[in-house]
């Protein structure tokens, strides 16, 4: 006797229907990340956002369709290290700007200092002052950190236990940034004719890194930055001060 013809099923229901369930969770994951991030006065971390989702590995997802979403429009969802924000886009920013405010330029010095800092980071004071060729001043380091472009970071595991410095997510925005590994590198600052000549042999421009997480050479800080920061420079201030390059700058 024929057996009766088994049905066949054209479509998937089961993976349709998990597929409908997955779309609506990530919508509404996307209305929850953005209520938070139009509510946040700062940056948000990503650890943040993901403990408010009900499943955080979802966040990665959600992030980039809401950057998506906002592209072309009047504001951007911006990322900064680990941290995202909301920000007005680039070309509009004419519009909301009521005054002109005259931001004090930062001296030859410092403008070195930052550029090694950032590229060569974590870095101790007699480090930066290798690469210059020409001491440091106190004054340049407290304009950097004044600006909130720098931190530091720990202490060297070595003799004197210098203290090491780093950038901060405030440079990274400043500078329009994503990630401290998209600062330009060799070819890039050839291109931009920032060298001319010709250049050492074996020269190069390391890749930066600006890991929170302390290295194995690293310990933690003990004390809060002013502190540390005058007895880094108390030894300079019982001798009789001596002009340096950064005096002139």
């Amino acid at each position: 006797m024929a057996q009766p013809a088994e049905k066949i099923e054209l479509f998937d229901v089961n993976s349709d229907e998990e597929l409908a369930r997955h779309e609506a969770r990530l919508r509404e994951a996307e209305r929850v990340v953005e209520a938070l991030l139009f509510a946040s006065a700062e940056p948000l971390d990503e650890a943040e956002m993901a403990r408010r989702l009900e499943n955080g590995d979802d966040l990665p997802r959600v992030l980039e369709r809401l950057r998506a979403h906002y592209v072309g429009r009047g504001v951007n969802l911006t990322r900064v290290g680990k941290k995202w924000f909301f920000r007005t886009a680039a070309d509009l920013n004419w519009i909301l700007a009521r005054e002109q405010v005259e931001e004090k330029k930062l001296s030859r010095a410092a403008l070195e200092t930052l550029a090694i800092i950032a590229y060569h980071q974590p870095t101790t004071r007699a480090e930066i002052e290798e690469i210059r060729g020409v001491a440091i001043s106190k004054g340049t380091l407290d304009v950097l950190l004044d600006t909130g472009w720098i931190r530091l970071r720990g202490r060297r595991k070595a003799p004197g236990r210098p203290i090491t410095y780093g950038t901060t997510d405030a440079f990274l925005m400043h500078f329009g940034l994503e990630q401290i590994g998209d600062l330009p590198g060799l070819d890039e600052l050839k291109g931009a004719g920032l060298f001319d000549g010709r250049l050492p042999k074996g020269f190069d421009v390391p890749q930066p890194s600006d890991d929170t997480a302390l290295r194995d050479d690293e310990e933690p800080l003990e004390d809060e930055a002013p502190a540390l920061l005058e007895m880094e420079f108390l030894d300079e201030s019982d001798a009789a001060p001596e002009p340096t390059a950064d005096d002139e700058d």
